[in-house]
């Protein structure tokens, strides 16, 4: 793959597995570092949303002032994506996750010395920027280090690791504002990115990476994406099938990850101390549904289940699951809710398993991180959307329902997209890589 983006698919739906021992054994150990990234990527993220109550009150915010903030974090998030992707191809990912992390993890520091709103707002603008290497550098080293088969889980477990963070952030944010301050909460949180550059670089002394994984400028008959493959990339309607349905499905996870602290405030009067143990209970049911999904899809490809019927049914069991979402304005109780949240984010997360792992079969991996720059940077553009509905529902009284009722109608329009722009799904098959590299 040098210039053009060309369609090699042929009827055989299976990828040449990693030769390479010494890869093979040290595969598992990178992915796990891989997952750890993601983890303190959405810790780093959800921080705001449980502080927003204190943060409001010191700094004086209306919903339309935090909606405002998200916002920011959303459209850079989103401008970024592409060129991130782009970077992750060019410099590999040894170098794009110490820049991405490092980075990061100093804007999310950044949001402790903040005072006015537009300093808040640009430490979360900044953070929306830096954050964008995440999902391209996670999805480019799965889908170079494991085959086909195994491809499906190896992406659940690391689909599973935002919501871990997520899981943790609860339990560990409102404990630190309690003891030092909402401020030193951000710092704290923010610094945890340092252990893991240094645990990056370590076992980048030791793991040897195939050769997708080095920078494409070293790579044989890989220097970036030309203007005129650009084009191709842009016309081809594999990207448009995946940037379609991340637009239509993740909404949700942007609306929960930001606003579910609030909306049990608002509708169960939890406090700081109280919501960690509701909104556990959610992420952790989440993470159950990113790596059951990816299993499955494992179990069916491993059957003999073709490709595209794997997928596609994996996709309409998610969107099942996440059905009774709405049941949650509805529910007794603040652990009632998160019981259905819960059960509808693990069903959204198959869903974005499923989805992801979509990608890594059917894109080539020199254009993978700029393909799923695309996609994520569709995804982030429709989170965008419903947060600023979010503001501005919950400012005119009129709740969360408007929300819950996009999030309900997402996924049935995503999978229709995509069967409607790929009929069937062939995986790329182009030629393995040929010579491991160092990481």
């Amino acid at each position: 793959m040098g210039g053009r983006l060309r369609d090699t698919a042929s009827t055989d739906e299976t990828r040449p597995p990693v030769v390479d021992p010494a890869a093979a054994r040290l595969r598992w150990l990178v992915l796990g570092l891989v997952f750890l990234a993601g983890a303190l990527n959405y810790a780093d993220r959800q921080i705001i949303a449980l502080l927003k109550p204190v943060i409001e009150h010191d700094l004086g915010w209306s919903n339309a002032d935090y909606a405002a903030v998200l916002q920011a974090f959303q459209l850079c998030n989103a401008a970024a994506l592409i060129p991130a992707g782009w970077l992750i191809d060019r410099m590999g990912v040894r170098a794009g996750y110490v820049l991405g992390v490092g980075s990061w993890s100093l804007a999310a520091m950044a949001h402790g010395v903040a005072v006015t709103l537009a300093q808040f707002t640009g430490a979360r603008a900044l953070l929306g920027v830096t954050e964008a290497t995440q999902a391209p550098a996670a999805l480019k080293s799965v889908a170079a280090w494991f085959p086909l088969e195994e491809r499906s889980a190896a992406m659940g477990f690391v689909n599973t690791a935002p919501n871990i963070g997520n899981v943790v952030a609860p339990l560990v944010v409102p404990a630190l504002a309690l003891a030092f301050g909402w401020r030193p909460a951000f710092v704290i949180v923010g610094g945890a990115g340092a252990l893991w550059i240094l645990l990056w670089l370590a076992v980048g002394r030791v793991a040897p990476l195939p050769a997708a994984l080095a920078p494409s400028a070293k790579s044989s008959g890989s220097a970036g994406l030309s203007g005129r493959a650009w084009l191709d990339m842009l016309a081809d309607r594999r990207t448009w099938a995946v940037a379609g349905a991340k637009f239509l499905s993740d909404q949700s996870w942007w609306f929960l990850l930001f606003w579910a602290p609030d909306f049990f405030h608002r509708r169960f009067g939890l406090t700081l101390g109280g919501v960690g143990g509701p909104l556990a209970l959610t992420y952790l049911l989440a993470a159950g549904g990113a790596f059951a999904g990816g299993l499955a899809a494992t179990a069916l490809l491993r059957r003999g289940v073709r490709l595209g019927v794997a997928r596609k049914a994996m996709l309409a069991v998610a969107f099942l699951v996440v059905s009774p979402i709405a049941a949650a304005q509805f529910a007794p109780g603040a652990w009632s809710a998160a019981l259905i949240l819960g059960v509808a984010l693990a069903g959204h997360q198959a869903f974005s398993t499923n989805i992801f792992a979509m990608s890594a079969d059917i894109f080539p991996p020199a254009v993978m991180g700029t393909a799923i720059g695309v996609a994520s940077t569709m995804g982030t553009l429709g989170g965008m959307g419903i947060l600023a509905l979010a503001g501005w529902s919950l400012d005119h009284g009129h709740g969360y329902g408007p929300m819950f009722l996009s999030c309900t109608l997402g996924y049935p329009a995503a999978l229709a997209w995509i069967h409607l722009m790929l009929p069937v799904i062939r995986p790329w098959t182009g030629p393995a890589p040929a010579e491991p590299a160092t990481l």
